[in-house]
């Protein structure tokens, strides 16, 4: 009965889109965390200095 009523409810378009951006948004914020932790932009880096 729960379920049914969840499938319910996620077929709702305003449900499916805010579920889409928090999706895709946490994935660019892991994206952010990745790149900087790289490092990319400290002194190590090959072609800071050209």
């Amino acid at each position: 009965m729960i379920t049914w009523h969840l499938k319910k409810w996620l077929e709702k378009p305003v449900v499916r889109f805010l579920l889409n951006t928090l999706i895709y948004f946490a994935i660019m914020l892991v994206l952010f965390y990745l790149y900087d932790y790289s490092g990319i932009n400290q002194a190590k880096f090959i072609y800071n200095d050209f």
